[in-house]
């Protein structure tokens, strides 16, 4: 073989594969969400993305770094599928709520990756502009800037982690997931009235409620709370402006 030839295959790349020109990261976060979906969490790898994309996995490297960048790309993508085309409403509670089922919406569409990185900061515009909305509610629902930044993160972890909560079992095969519901609920209908009293009286109620209803319930009195602190925050500063 000649010089020539030796070089031209030393870099022509390998059988069946493309050439890592043609990779972006929009493409690489389409690849990897699509194998997250199909195959669970647990399948991201870069040698799959890069079977997937039909190049070598050290080219996905080349874009994202590490499987954490990775993972953080794909909490903004997610928190985008969120937020598009949010806008805020008059009413302080329905912008609240709206981001909140906004968040569980995308969590649900996408249940493997909401998974994978609810525990992760999404860098991206979007988010900025979600929490800058937010803490104007909440400045508007009447809590000092302190108040309605904490009130803030508080109401976001929160509509994260339920989110998550509720697609980690939705990633759960079926059989797995009805087994559970059923074992679930024959557990709150068998409770002896004798030894629970309360709890067997309320056990078909309990047994009724499904998720939309709990979700709706949490995020209520959540922002039951925050009408209450907001309150209290104006009671003090009546009540200050009074001693002066």
């Amino acid at each position: 073989m000649t010089d020539a030839k030796t070089k031209a295959a030393a870099t022509a790349p390998a059988r069946g594969r493309r050439s890592a020109s043609f990779l972006n990261p929009g493409l690489i976060l389409d690849a990897a969400m699509a194998i997250i979906e199909h195959d669970g969490p647990d399948a991201l790898t870069f040698r799959r993305l890069g079977v997937t994309l039909k190049a070598d996995h050290t080219a996905v490297l080349r874009h994202f770094g590490s499987k954490d960048d990775l993972l953080i790309a794909l909490a903004g993508r997610l928190m985008d599928v969120a937020l598009e085309g949010f806008t805020p409403d008059e009413n302080w509670r329905e912008t609240l709520l709206a981001l909140a089922r906004r968040v569980r919406s995308a969590a649900l569409a996408h249940p493997g990756v909401a998974v994978l990185v609810s525990a992760r900061s999404a860098r991206q515009p979007s988010v900025l502009g979600a929490a800058d909305a937010a803490i104007g509610a909440l400045r508007q629902a009447g809590l000092p800037v302190q108040e309605a930044a904490l009130c803030y993160q508080v109401l976001a972890d929160t509509a994260m982690a339920a989110a998550a909560y509720e697609a980690a079992t939705v990633n759960l095969d079926s059989e797995a997931r009805e087994g559970d519901e059923l074992a679930w609920r024959r557990q709150y209908l068998a409770a002896p009235p004798q030894k629970y009293p309360h709890l067997a009286s309320a056990a078909q109620h309990l047994a009724d409620i499904d998720n939309d209803r709990e979700f709706e319930a949490l995020m209520g009195l959540l922002l039951d709370a925050v009408e209450l602190r907001a309150q209290r925050a104006r009671d003090a500063d009546e009540n200050g402006h009074r001693g002066h």
